[in-house]
């Protein structure tokens, strides 16, 4: 006697589109990189495209790890017979890629100047400004600071300040704020702050 599976009644859903599940199913996304978009044909595979553009989809298949048996095996047979292993060994003629200029823009774009968008939060920065109106550069006394909650180390506090002073923004508004931009300062003043940014690890 054969069990009758129970079928649950199909219902239509409204709130479905059919026809934009089946194409977000089917795309492959959206291609972001504008030196690809220019050169990619719709009509040709992804790997075909990339084939093409100088580019690997997989690069373990284009940078192999060696084998270390397989190598030891190498030094084995040209121990025993050298010559046979020149001519077991297939030529292989790789093509130019067609659309070498893709690879030529994405080396262009990488190598080229990034903005630094990196932003120290609010918190920190009236710290490290707090402590430089307080002390100026003098990192063991800051160290000794009541609001020193997290009992930093000098050599902690020297590191912050020194990437607060490198986010040309934050320091740019800091030293506007406390009108030091226009003031010009004496050489032994530039000097000293020389010094301790570039104080001893061993002190």
């Amino acid at each position: 006697m054969k069990i009758k599976k129970q079928h649950r009644k199909k219902k239509y859903l409204h709130k479905l589109n059919r026809k934009r599940m089946h194409l977000r199913q089917k795309s492959t996304g959206t291609v972001n990189c504008k030196a690809l978009k220019e050169a990619w044909n719709n009509n040709r595979s992804t790997f075909r495209n990339l084939r093409d553009m100088g580019l690997v989809n997989d690069p373990n298949k284009a940078i192999k790890i060696p084998s270390y048996k397989e190598e030891q095996l190498k030094i084995a047979k040209k121990i025993v017979d050298p010559d046979e292993l020149e001519s077991e060994e297939p030529k292989v003629v790789k093509s130019k890629p067609r659309k070498m200029a893709v690879v030529e823009k994405l080396e262009q774009e990488a190598h080229a100047p990034r903005e630094r968008r990196f932003k120290l939060p609010k918190g920190q920065v009236e710290f490290i400004t707090y402590l430089l109106d307080k002390y100026g550069h003098d990192y063991k006394a800051m160290a000794k600071d009541k609001k020193n909650y997290y009992q930093e180390t000098w050599k902690q506090l020297r590191a912050k300040i020194k990437t607060f002073m490198g986010i040309p923004k934050q320091y740019g508004e800091y030293l506007k704020a406390r009108g030091l931009l226009d003031k010009e300062e004496n050489e032994d003043e530039l000097k000293e702050q020389a010094k301790a940014l570039i104080m001893d690890d061993s002190d």
